[in-house]
Formats: C-alpha cells, structure tokens, sequence
C-alpha cells in the first residue's frame, strides 16, 4: 500500500468540534517538502475551511515528486467548467502530479451551506465527471466543445475563454464514496475512488470490492482515510478514542452514510443517531457509541504498532492509505 499525508502535517481531528486551530499560509512551504523528503506518496488537501486549490498550488510549487491531490473538493458546488479550469491549471503548476479526487457532499450541505439545488447524486457525478473529461479533451486537442447529457448541455466555444493545451493532459480523477452506486459510477468514468473513513474492513471486502472489479480504468486505485486513534502510549489514547467516538456519532447520524453501519448490524443505531441530531443533542449521541463499534470503524493503536495493525486490517483490500497523524507536542513530532 502506498500511503498519503494531510494537510497540514499533525493536524488534530476535531471530531464533531472546530479546529483548535486554523491553517497557517506560512507553513504550507515547509510542510510539502517535509512530506516529500519523508517519502509519502501524495499530499493532499480537503476542502472544509479552505480552498485546497490555493493551497495545494503552493505545495506544488516547493516541491518535485510528490503527487498532489484533492481529497476532496466538493464537485456539486461549482459548474464542471469552474472544476475543471482549476484542475487544469494545478496540473501546470504541479508539472502533471496533481489529482483531481471530487465528492458530491449530502443534499442538505448542498442545499443549505452551497445554496444549490441537489439531484440524485450518482447520476449527476457520472454527467460531471463525462464533462470534466470531455472539456479537457476539447482544450487539449483544439476542438469544438459539444457534451450533451441529463445534467449538462456544453457547447459555447469562445476562443477568449478556452484555456490553451498542457504538457500533462491526463488529469486522474478520484470519486468519493460510501455506498455501491456511487463505486460503480466511480468505476465506470473514474480513475479511482476515495472511500469514506467509516467504510470498515468487512464493509470493503463484502460489498464494495465486487464492484471494483468491473473497473474500466487500467490502474484503478482504491484509496481511502480510516479513522484512527493513536498515541505514543496506552494511555494517551484515551482522549483520541473519544475524538474517533464522536466523529462516529455524527456519521451515523447521517441517513447517507448508514450502509456502512447497516451491513454490520447498526442500522437501528443510525435512526436513533438521525433523531438525537435533530435536537443536536451529541453528548447523548456519543454515549451510544461503545468501545466495540469504535474497533469495527476504527484503527486504535500506539504509535509503534500502528503500521502493523492498519497492514493487517486493509492488506489486499486498498491500494492508498491516507493517515494523518496528531502532532500535539514536540516529541510527538520527531515520531
């Protein structure tokens, strides 16, 4: 398996609370060459409180061989044109090391935060994803723009606005997924699939590895970001299971995430989670999350055993393994 990094680099998960902290610009520099020089194979950059193209434009342009990657941007709130002139031109500024992974968010983030009317998602990604391929194509190869499908109707070819060919033109793309439709889209127009971190183990083998099967990519890659608590010690583990039971509260709270938990037996806990939302009563929520669903979802471990056991549990099953260690302290960071 290869593995990836987050930025920034020791960043704490916050569960279902803010961040301690937010990004600081002036380590972005360091951070990416850090990453590099310590081997990862990607570095990659989520989109929750800023956008990961500026800040992944900066990392590429302090290193050399590392990938960079999206993991992930949030397709449904811009137009594929938006995406894909972004895309394009972190590609350039990479030197062709940069994927393009893209998810659909729930319908209420889509409705209620980006302000956008929603559709059913997997059909959608599939038409967004063909856009995205089709106007490349057109840049690259100076041809008339015609793609029409159910979701978009692309034909304006306006010389002012196409961007010019790049020397790296084959942009891969990575779709987000929890459930079985959203991987088979994944594996018809994509070139591989982030899965979400509540996707366990048994989960990956017994549902979702069928479909990756029928995968039309040659090099099809299965990545995914498990949850994990880890420490230097037993004992300092504690506070980071909490953070895991939280996170794993509020997924189960989210109807589009319950497949994961339906498939080991929980689906009775994600309509009880979905109610408790409601009331935003999330102490009450992670009370319910027992030690026992925390080792099904999650990798709890010390620092030393950490690889061991996430080799162990994924092995044959993924192919790219995002792990985003907690840097509390300076001794930590020498780890």
């Amino acid at each position: 398996m290869e593995t990836e990094t987050l930025l920034p680099l020791g960043k704490l998960d916050p569960g279902i609370r803010s961040a301690d902290t937010d990004i600081r610009i002036d380590t972005i520099k360091h951070e990416a060459q850090l990453a590099e020089e310590l081997g990862f194979h990607a570095l990659v950059m989520e989109e929750t409180k800023d956008d990961p193209f500026q800040i992944l434009a900066l990392a590429a342009n302090t290193t050399k061989n590392i990938r960079i990657a999206t993991s992930v941007a949030i397709a449904f709130a811009r137009s594929p044109f938006v995406l894909a002139e972004s895309a394009w031109t972190l590609q350039k500024i990479s030197n062709g090391r940069f994927e393009l992974g893209i998810g659909s968010q729930v319908r209420g983030h889509i409705n209620r935060r980006y302000g956008i009317p929603w559709k059913a998602a997997g059909p959608w990604m599939r038409d967004y994803v063909l856009a995205l391929k089709a106007m490349w194509e057109s840049w690259q190869q100076k041809t008339e723009l015609d793609f029409n499908s159910e979701h978009y109707q692309l034909n304006l070819n306006v010389p002012l606005f196409i961007p010019a060919p790049i020397e790296f033109p084959n942009i891969p793309i990575h779709v987000a997924a929890v459930n079985k439709y959203m991987c088979k889209v994944a594996c018809e127009v994509a070139d591989g699939v982030r899965l979400h971190p509540i996707c366990a183990p048994e989960y990956i083998k017994t549902v979702l590895l069928p479909e990756f099967r029928n995968a039309t990519a040659n090099d099809f890659q299965i990545c995914l970001k498990p949850l994990v608590a880890c420490a230097e010690t037993r004992n300092g583990l504690d506070e980071r299971r909490e953070v895991v039971r939280e996170r794993l509260a509020f997924y189960a709270s989210t109807p589009s995430y319950s497949a994961p938990f339906e498939k080991l037996g929980y689906g009775d806990l994600c309509a009880e989670m979905a109610f408790l939302s409601k009331g935003k009563k999330w102490d009450k929520m992670k009370n319910k999350i027992d030690d026992e669903i925390i080792e099904l979802f999650a990798v709890v471990d010390t620092y030393d055993r950490l690889s061991n056991n996430l080799i162990s549990r994924y092995s044959g099953l993924i192919d790219r393994l995002e792990i985003s260690l907690a840097i509390p302290t300076r001794r930590d960071s020498a780890i």
